[in-house]
């Protein structure tokens, strides 16, 4: 059921939606082919450094290979692409594991955290030149405070990543949340050089992402400055992580909105923006969850119990 799910929606996206299609057929027929063939190779980069990510903090739950850190990774985003706010990358990585221990949450949520951090952090900073640039000249005074903001909320979000305990307790604390308790219980063993780490990676994961998107914006024939098309491109990724959505296929209109938007502030035109935004989720999304279906009917969902045997007296 989940891969004709993802089949159909596959088909939705890539072939039948019609500004989708016009990006991908210009992928294959853009006479800058060489952007486009760097931004491929830069895919199995962009989720070897996620399943890199995973491996690290997996190590702590059990003994697990690379190359079955990044089996999870593509089963986990198969099955996230079918589900409301990708919420089945939980259970795809947890179902790809030998104990299937539901303590592996801490794990993964800790992973998606430090992303989310990341992706804050680079926000802020492309909104910031966004803000300078429109208002900076006449009011100066109110940048300097939101840059102030700015610094004050991205430590606050990176405090917790260091003392999870504590946000642990308080959250817990909420009547609702005491049943979840025991599947991040393992959060706080992971000490601040694993974290530390992991946050690397979740920043060279953003420096592929971005760089994937300039290379299909060169390929569509725009050139727009290094420095304010990569505040557009942290602006874009951070209102599409804010924006909640059914599944990958509703992502693809709150991306493209908040990118034809940022973009067209620094003058680019509308459609060369909209194709590489789209061709971008073509890439990382689409031809990733095609290739994790193998990986996905290979899944044995329900395994059989070893008889217990019994020591006869």
């Amino acid at each position: 059921m989940i891969t004709a799910l993802t089949l159909w929606l596959l088909y939705r996206s890539v072939v039948t939606d019609a500004d989708t299609a016009a990006a991908w057929q210009g992928l294959l027929t853009s006479a800058r082919r060489g952007p486009v063939l760097l931004a491929l190779l830069l895919v199995p980069v962009n989720w070897g450094v996620e399943a890199w990510k995973w491996w690290r903090l997996a190590q702590y739950l059990e003994p697990v290979s690379f190359g079955r850190s990044f089996r999870a990774v593509l089963v986990g985003l198969t099955l996230g692409f079918v589900t409301p706010n990708r919420v089945g990358d939980y259970a795809g990585r947890i179902l790809e594991m030998k104990n299937r221990r539901p303590e592996a949450l801490g794990a993964i949520f800790l992973g998606r955290y430090c992303q989310l951090l990341i992706t804050v952090m680079g926000g802020s900073m492309g909104l910031l030149y966004f803000a300078a640039l429109q208002i900076g000249a006449a009011y100066p005074t109110i940048i300097v405070g939101l840059g102030l903001t700015a610094v004050l909320v991205n430590a606050l979000a990176l405090l917790p990543l260091y003392r999870n305990r504590m946000l642990l307790q308080a959250v817990t604390q909420w009547r609702p949340l005491h049943r979840f308790r025991r599947y991040v219980a393992d959060m706080p063993a992971y000490p601040p050089r694993v974290l530390s780490g992991v946050l690397a990676l979740s920043g060279l994961r953003y420096a592929v992402f971005t760089a994937q998107f300039g290379l299909l914006l060169l390929a569509y024939g725009t050139t727009p400055p290094v420095g304010p098309a990569a505040a557009a491109i942290a602006g874009t990724m951070l209102f599409k992580s804010l924006v909640p959505s059914l599944n990958a296929l509703m992502d693809v209109g709150a991306r493209e909105l908040s990118a034809t938007y940022l973009f067209g502030l620094l003058g680019v035109p509308a459609l060369p923006v909209l194709s590489a935004s789209l061709s971008l989720w073509v890439l990382n999304i689409a031809l990733p969850s095609a290739a994790g279906l193998g990986f996905v009917l290979q899944l044995k969902v329900f395994r059989k119990k070893k008889p217990r045997s019994s020591n006869a007296q």
